[in-house]
């Protein structure tokens, strides 16, 4: 296990899972230019290693996942700007086949609950707090909240979300359909770790595959096209060495030795 502790937040390795902290604590982790910089670079290397699988984003302290733009800084003078891959260095990012798990503890707002909808799951802490309320400063949730949010819980529950701005808790999440799993805070990080356990056990290739297939589905309206399509994620699994453990290991009734190859 390593960690490394950058200017804006902190990253572990533990295996192949990849962790990555927002460490700000004291703007509730809220994100500016550099910090939006510094993250991509974070998820450029998670992106572009073999070796890791999966990844777990969270914040520190026990009050915010992330309060979203850094208001005060860009009040401040500071620009509104963006790393090409979007806020946090993963909203912009739409060819990330590795999973990506949300921990949600306390306040995700604006372009934090941005972050998470960008993740493949969310787990929550039950103080967590979900909002989009860019329309009460005068902004936009542009960063794909707009976009994600309808897609993932349906038109009407996500505009009553959009057009009132407002606050949603970590069981009415769990209600509306965009959290996976709500556990006590002091809990939140083992559950987080006990789901991308559970995804450690399946071929990477698999599930990179299959995240593939379900975000280039989405794109297409009809079943059949999107059935159809012709992803390099899916040839990768079909000509990989784990494409022939997986069927062996269970003929033989032994756990699989994934390599990721």
């Amino acid at each position: 296990m390593s960690v490394q502790e950058l200017e804006f937040c902190t990253t572990e390795t533990d295996g192949h899972l990849f962790i990555v902290t927002l460490n700000r604590p004291e703007v509730m982790n809220s994100l500016h230019a550099p910090a939006n910089k510094e993250l991509e670079k974070v998820f450029n290397t998670f992106n572009d290693d073999p070796e890791l699988w999966i990844a777990i984003i969270t914040g520190a302290g026990d009050r915010a996942f992330s309060a979203g733009n850094d208001l005060k800084y860009q009040a401040g003078g500071g620009k509104l700007e963006l790393a090409e891959t979007g806020f946090a260095g993963l909203t912009a990012r739409f060819d990330l086949e590795k999973p990506v798990i949300a921990a949600v503890n306390g306040v995700a707002m604006g372009g934090g609950f941005e972050i998470a909808l960008a993740c493949d799951l969310i787990i929550a802490s039950d103080n967590a707090i979900f909002a989009l309320p860019e329309p009460r400063v005068g902004l936009a949730a542009l960063a794909g909240g707009l976009h994600r949010l309808p897609r993932q819980i349906g038109l009407k529950q996500a505009m009553g979300m959009i057009l009132t701005a407002r606050r949603v808790s970590a069981q009415e999440g769990l209600e509306l359909g965009f959290v996976n799993e709500v556990v006590p805070q002091a809990e939140l990080m083992d559950a987080a770790r006990r789901w991308a356990g559970q995804i450690l056990e399946c071929s990477p290739l698999s599930i990179r595959a299959s995240k593939a297939a379900v975000m280039n589905g989405l794109d297409e309206a009809n079943l059949e096209a999107a059935m159809d399509l012709k992803l390099e994620a899916v040839r990768t699994l079909f000509n990989s060495e784990d494409f022939i453990e997986g069927p062996k290991a269970f003929a033989e009734k032994r756990a699989p030795n994934w390599k990721g190859r």
